[in-house]
């Protein structure tokens, strides 16, 4: 039995990224139904405010299940009545008498209700089948829900010996091209994707999610202290292409070449320039709906990130060469680490293969002991 638990959580796994980055602030979600070890409907969360995974697999079976149906679902079903009804009370009317479960809702308010409730109505209920793929499924829903602010992700390419760039600045391409691939793919995955205004002057990049058959735009951040991009405005691919409208420069409150920007159709976020500088902007964030940034700005942006313990998750790129100079610029952290225990560590840690190159990702845990340096740069690039 528990052979086939994980095959038909597969399935529903497969059937809940059909819905990837397209369900925010929702969880992405997958179900599918099972009758005499036969998969007879399948259904996923295909965005917000449209039927929950358990009720689309539901409808599309077209009658009702037999006795002996299985129904699988990625995340605990539901309890409460948003947008739509509650999942538990669709389960339950629908004369399900088994439900197997992956990972438990991450809200403190909600979490083990749902289970709790389709267990009193008389079902037979079990869970944590394959929870730590369901879990990792949904790292920007999960942290909302338990932080209640966004996920703050990086995304660093580097080479063995820790380098971002040649000495001359020169980082096209360290990775190859199914890294680059991949990291498409989790653009697409976030609401926001962020980079400093140096990038914008050195790269002109689209900042877009360019997939087989699909191409998609998150809001595009552009933090710039200096106003590095201002002269080249009218140029620049994020402020005058399709998706200008997506566009938003993060800058300095109170300066007025924040008009200039404004005047030329560009959005600005004006943010404090202390250190409430990232909360500000986390609950910017959250107020305009944006759950997660994903942030692909130099070793600057990354950097003050870290040095103020704002990096929540990293996507750490390597790609089997070395530069062996140590005029190359490395990733910079921000951090004083005397002894090996004050080092800053990843937590639930996955790892994939994406042909000769590596990614390696997780949350950043901060460790109590180490310091942070006080020359820091700012965060706005």
């Amino acid at each position: 039995m528990a052979e086939s638990h994980t095959r038909f959580m597969k399935a529903a796994l497969e059937e809940a990224r059909r819905g990837w980055g397209r369900t925010h602030p929702n969880p992405m979600v997958g179900a599918v139904m099972v009758e005499s070890g036969k998969l007879v409907s399948r259904g996923y969360h295909v965005s917000a405010g449209e039927p929950h995974a358990e009720v689309q697999a539901l409808r599309n079976l077209g009658r009702k299940p037999h006795g002996e149906a299985i129904l699988y679902v990625t995340l605990e079903p539901c309890c409460t009545r948003g947008r739509t009804g509650s999942c538990c009370n669709a389960i339950i009317s629908s004369g399900i008498r088994r439900v197997v479960v992956g990972a438990i809702d991450p809200n403190p308010k909600h979490r083990g209700r749902g289970i709790e409730i389709l267990a009193r109505a008389g079902l037979r209920v079990e869970s944590g089948v394959l929870a730590e793929e369901c879990e990792d499924l949904n790292i920007i829903f999960n942290h909302n829900q338990i932080h209640g602010r966004p996920l703050l992700a990086g995304k660093t390419a580097t080479t063995l010996d820790g380098k971002v760039a040649t000495r001359c600045g020169a980082s096209q391409w360290i990775t190859g091209k199914i890294a680059r691939e991949d990291v498409m793919r989790w653009r697409r995955l976030f609401p926001g994707i962020a980079v400093g205004g140096g990038t914008v002057g050195a790269d002109d990049p689209n900042l877009t999610s360019r997939l087989p058959g699909e191409t998609t735009c998150p809001l595009r951040f552009i933090f710039d202290r200096n106003f590095k991009t201002l002269s080249g405005m009218r140029n620049y691919r994020v402020f005058n292409d399709t998706y200008k409208a997506r566009t938003i420069l993060v800058a300095p409150a109170g300066r007025e070449e924040v008009g200039l920007y404004r005047k030329y159709g560009i959005q600005v976020w004006e943010m404090p320039g202390d250190d409430t500088f990232w909360s500000a902007f986390s609950d910017t964030c959250m107020e305009k709906g944006v759950t997660g940034v994903f942030f692909e700005g130099g070793p600057g942006l990354m950097s003050d990130l870290l040095a103020h313990g704002k990096l929540d998750y990293l996507f750490s790129y390597r790609a089997p060469k070395f530069l062996a100079d140590e005029e190359a610029p490395g990733f910079v952290g921000g951090w004083v680490v005397e002894k090996m225990e004050e080092a800053l560590q990843l937590t639930r840690v996955r790892q994939a293969a994406l042909g000769r190159d590596q990614l390696l990702r997780g949350f950043v845990e901060y460790p109590e002991t180490s310091e942070k340096k006080d020359d820091r740069s700012g965060p706005m690039g």
